[in-house]
């Protein structure tokens, strides 16, 4: 019998990261509100308030792709230390039993349902995705090759940094269990430099630079492995984890006012010229994974995330909600449209804004607990290190 069966599996649990989870989908769905439901108050105003608000909330994603290399990382190299080894197909399994379910049933209601629906209000199809990419978890560079134009069903428009993930999740393990792991951080310095040196071939202020710079792998995976160079301090550097359990009130304050500074005015902060658009993503990604340490190992911080409870608890119905959120806006639109309610008036819009996000949030919950719940209950069977609470 093997270590790992012949002892109890241990447990982790990040109590912060859930909320933060939160909070990054949220930001995700005001941008995407920002261009649907908002879109109807251009050349006012208001639209120039919640466009300044609400323009780079796809900054969400960044932040799920640094925590996405922190937890993995972290959770395979505990795997590796705990019982010799990282079982690669289990890791697969894991994966394909929290991701997949929901990603293909959205493939399936972006290609089956959404053009049935739009025939049948009087509408007339127009996709551009590719369903092959997609079967085959290579959306993000359908994305990126039609881009500026989106599907023309929305729901599959945020499926391209899943796709990224999964390719992540594809050859992680099998470096982490391969490679001494004292050569890790060499590894993962290298993962940087390489997309720093990726993103300097794009630089021009235009759609196709722009779309490759934001949408392919090379570009992006920086953010995984600087995610994952930080989880590899925490297990291995206690003079790492010293700095940050220490970490004085004043520099954590520090940290979150260049967090809303980016968030809010990213433009004045890191202006499109070409070095800050090879370096923008990283420097990000630096914030947004001292957010990460500080919330988990910071002893003097302002606040824990854990502590809004409410808050962390829908962090559980992250995945959901950001897969599905889409169909949460469009239905919300319908409604308003059905009621004849005046979608210019800056009082509906916000109104529209909070049903979408109700019906999001409801979907999700639905589809957690009557959908993914069955396929989640199976992942502990293939587990060596499990969820804590």
């Amino acid at each position: 019998m093997s270590t790992a069966t012949a002892q109890k599996k241990p447990q982790i649990f990040f109590p912060n990261l859930d909320g933060l989870r939160f909070f990054s989908f949220f930001v995700v769905f005001l941008f995407h509100s920002n261009k649907t439901i908002f879109s109807n108050l251009k050349g006012t105003q208001w639209y120039d308030l919640t466009n300044g608000l609400f323009q780079n909330g796809n900054l969400g994603v960044n932040f799920f792709f640094v925590l996405s290399g922190f937890l993995i990382t972290y959770l395979l190299i505990k795997e590796k230390e705990f019982a010799g080894d990282i079982n690669v197909g289990k890791f697969y399994v894991r994966r394909i039993l929290r991701i997949w379910p929901l990603f293909y049933a959205c493939i399936f209601l972006g290609f089956v349902v959404f053009p049935q629906i739009k025939i049948a209000m009087g509408g007339q199809p127009d996709e551009v995705a590719n369903i092959w990419y997609y079967v085959l978890l290579a959306n993000n560079f359908d994305f990126m090759h039609s881009w500026p134009v989106v599907p023309d069903a929305l729901i599959l428009s945020v499926l391209w940094s899943v796709a990224v993930e999964e390719q992540f999740y594809l050859s992680w393990p099998v470096l982490v269990r391969f490679i001494k792991l004292r050569l890790l951080p060499v590894l993962m310095v290298g993962i940087i430099i390489g997309t720093l040196i990726f993103r300097s071939f794009y630089t021009n202020n235009d759609e196709h630079d722009y779309g490759v710079r934001y949408f392919h792998t090379f570009a992006v995976i920086g953010d995984m492995a600087w995610g994952g160079l930080l989880a590899y301090g925490a297990v291995f550097s206690k003079r790492f984890m010293q700095f940050w359990e220490a970490l004085p009130k004043r520099v954590i304050a520090g940290i979150y006012v260049m967090a809303f500074a980016i968030l809010f005015f990213k433009k004045d902060i890191l202006p499109p010229i070409p070095v800050v658009l090879v370096f923008e993503r990283l420097i990000i990604a630096i914030v947004f994974g001292a957010i990460i340490m500080e919330q988990n190992y910071s002893k003097h911080s302002l606040f824990k995330m854990q502590s809004l409870k409410r808050i962390s608890k829908l962090g559980v119905y992250t995945y959901g909600l950001y897969c599905l959120h889409f169909v949460g806006i469009i239905a919300a639109g319908v409604v308003f449209d059905k009621l004849h309610l005046d979608r210019r008036s800056p009082g509906i819009s916000f109104a529209e804004m909070l049903l979408a996000l109700a019906l999001s949030l409801a979907i999700s919950i639905a589809s957690y607990h009557w959908f993914e719940s069955w396929f989640l209950k199976w992942k502990d069977k293939f587990a060596v290190i499990v969820k804590g609470k």
